[in-house]
């Protein structure tokens, strides 16, 4: 798994090289102030948050504040020299390669960070920031033990395969015109403070006391997973909500289900707001705005999107389609 996924981020950061050889950098020397190019805060994802920001020739001091969220960000483009420092401490830090990724979290201080490019290739950083409420709900649901006695810290300039195919994929998710919605985030979130928490702490395994959970889930299980998204595919389902379904935490719930469908949770539902979307569309004359209500997209623009995304054309045009069969 870790080879493919280190494969796949390759690939995925070759890509982003390819796309966005033929930038130019335009010349900055201090900003005052930094904004992020990309957000998901239009996207209305709950737990997460995704920015990505286009780093200045330099940038001579930013000050970033505490937080007890977990902070996962990730260098591509050109090389850069970051520093930072803690109150008026020394400076330390060192030189950021395209694919590096910096950890914060637990807690940490507030420091002050300074920045130069050594590429004439542009610099983006891609921040993601999993709300402190999501690890610790997934450190107390699927390792047993309270975010309070975790050995957490921070890290820089170190590579992870998954972490970097995620951080990619939530970007080029977030340049679609509708952005998946919150199950999607969920999902994400919950991956990288599982993740994060198995992986970047020394204290979890000594900790753990609770039961490894069964392997798959039961026939019935899933028809029931199954009658209750039928039955409510018109809401914005959530990654808890089907876990309740059947006792489950999100994260243990997302891997049976992967296990048990082939597919995730967010992948499933869309095909089933699609399914249902193309039955209307073909055997009713509803407005396209009540269809896309009907089926559980965010509106008629996110229906329109995902249908020319899977199916290669408009929901106008898939219904003159089947209406030109139909008089054959």
């Amino acid at each position: 798994m870790v080879a493919c996924a280190r494969k796949r981020a390759v690939e995925m950061i070759e890509l982003w090289r390819d796309q966005h050889e033929t930038w130019e950098r335009t010349s900055s020397t201090n900003l005052a102030e930094s904004w992020p190019t990309l957000s998901s805060a239009h996207a209305g994802w709950e737990g997460l948050s995704v920015q990505v920001f286009d780093e200045p020739d330099e940038l001579e001091s930013l000050h970033v504040p505490s937080t007890g969220d977990l902070t996962l960000g990730m260098y591509l483009g050109g090389t850069i020299h970051v520093e930072r420092r803690e109150g008026q401490g020394s400076w330390h830090g060192g030189d950021m390669y395209s694919g590096d990724l910096f950890l914060n979290w637990g807690n940490r201080p507030a420091y002050e960070a300074r920045t130069w490019s050594l590429s004439s290739v542009p610099t983006q950083v891609l921040n993601l920031s999993v709300s402190q409420e999501v690890v610790a709900r997934a450190a107390q649901e699927e390792l047993g033990v309270d975010l309070a006695r975790l050995e957490v810290g921070g890290r820089t300039g170190f590579r992870d395969p998954l972490v970097a195919q995620i951080a990619l994929t939530l970007w080029r998710e977030l340049e679609q015109p509708a952005p998946a919605g919150n199950l999607y985030a969920q999902s994400a979130a919950q991956f990288l403070a599982v993740h994060v928490l198995r992986h970047y702490t020394s204290s979890w395994e000594r900790l753990r006391a609770r039961p490894l959970p069964p392997h798959k889930l039961t026939e019935r299980q899933v028809r029931q997973l199954l009658e209750f998204i039928q039955a409510h595919l018109d809401e914005q389902l959530s990654l808890e909500t089907l876990a309740r379904q059947v006792g489950f935490s999100p994260h243990h719930f997302a891997q049976l289900f992967r296990r048990a469908t082939g597919t995730s949770p967010h992948q499933f539902i869309l095909r089933q707001r699609l399914e249902r979307a193309q039955g209307l569309l073909q055997g009713t004359e509803l407005p396209l705005a009540q269809i896309a209500s009907a089926c559980g997209f965010a509106h008629q623009s996110h229906l329109t999107q995902v249908f020319k995304r899977h199916l290669n054309r408009t929901p106008g045009a898939y219904r003159q389609d089947g209406s030109r069969c139909a008089r054959l």
